[in-house]
């Protein structure tokens, strides 16, 4: 694949910054420390300011109140990380091909229906009645279950998995190692032996949605689990029978959301979070890192329950204290009974 180039001009264009002309050719992207000449670098962090002057970037992405601190040409944009995101997408190279290609160690059902366009990978095990839209890839060794069905330009890296009757809607992202429709964690008790609760529902994953690698997605116990569109999933996350993600939602690593919980729209959810199940979080909530959810968030809001890193030999004796909050809490309470039959007892 030849690597892409674009004019300053071009990128100019693209990415919507003020207009230049400038025909130096640049073929990718760097940081302002790092960038050469055929590169382009973004300024976005305040605290890299100095660098620019330093900067041997061929364009660099900046605000107005930064053109002129630029060694090199500016591409003067309303919000510089903004644009490099937009860069990257030029700059990355696209899997796929203009025709279909299969290769002739992957194991595609005669009954799977293929759109046009469609890149199926070595060893790759397409199975009865799956629908491929257009455009779609799918990498080395993935298994795509019976009765799924893949929207189009959706990309799927090697070594996914997606078990029977899961629907993934078009432009998303699967990265290696996810496990889309894994049964969900039910079982009864019967009688001090776990009996299984089979797993009757399914996954539907909606457009634009990223799913980070080893992250697994478990089919519902009688209803489906629904991730809305544009939810981002990071790596390794669990999510858990019939969770719902609303759209735009965006999870970082390690986080493990138990069954039936609904999670709204337009969320931040912070790496190693817990959310318990049966829970419901409203629109626009914010959660940092290591925070127990243990019941439900009715109003948006910023939440947090972890504890910040501190010297080992404070934490010992703050664990101590912990350990007596309850203690003194009951003998506060004495203290304030006994002042208050005191104060009471007084005359006015």
């Amino acid at each position: 694949m030849d690597t892409p180039a674009f004019t300053v001009s071009e990128l100019a264009r693209l990415l919507g910054a003020e207009a230049v002309a400038s025909d130096r050719l640049i073929e990718g992207i760097g940081t302002l420390q790092s960038a050469t000449e055929s590169q382009l670098s973004f300024l976005h962090n305040p605290r890299y300011q100095s660098q620019l002057s330093a900067s041997r970037a061929g364009a660099v992405l900046v605000r107005a109140e930064h053109r002129d601190a630029v060694a090199s040409v500016a591409l003067v944009v309303a919000d510089p990380y903004i644009a490099y995101a937009r860069a990257t997408a030029l700059f990355c190279e696209q899997p796929g091909a203009d025709v279909t290609s299969i290769s002739p160690a992957a194991e595609v059902s005669a009954s799977a229906r293929l759109g046009e366009s469609v890149t199926i990978g070595a060893n790759a095990v397409i199975g009865d009645d799956v629908s491929i839209a257009s455009g779609v890839t799918i990498g080395a060794n993935s298994v795509i279950g019976s009765g799924c069905s893949i929207g189009e330009n959706t990309r799927i890296a090697a070594n996914v998995t997606l078990y029977n009757h899961i629907r993934i809607g078009a432009s998303c992202i699967i990265h290696s190692s996810a496990v889309i429709g894994a049964d969900g964690f039910g079982f009864a008790d019967d009688g001090g032996k776990w009996l299984k609760i089979h797993q009757l529902g399914s996954v539907r994953i909606g457009d634009r949605v990223e799913v980070g690698a080893g992250t697994t997605i478990d089919r519902g116990a009688l209803d489906d689990t629904v991730i809305g569109n544009g939810v981002i999933l990071d790596n390794q996350i669990q999510v858990g029978h019939n969770v719902n993600i609303g759209d735009n939602t965006a999870i970082v690593a390690c986080t493990a959301i138990a069954g039936s919980t609904r999670i709204g729209k337009n969320c931040t959810i912070a790496g190693g979070v817990g959310i318990a199940g049966h829970l419901t979080i409203a629109d626009g909530t914010h959660i940092t890192a290591m925070t127990m959810v243990s019941k439900s968030i009715l109003q948006p809001g910023v939440f947090s329950s972890g504890t910040v890193m501190e010297p080992n030999r404070q934490w010992k004796r703050n664990v101590v204290r912990f350990r007596q909050l309850d203690e003194l809490s009951r003998r506060v309470k004495c203290l304030e009974n006994i002042v208050k039959q005191h104060t009471e007892g007084q005359p006015e």
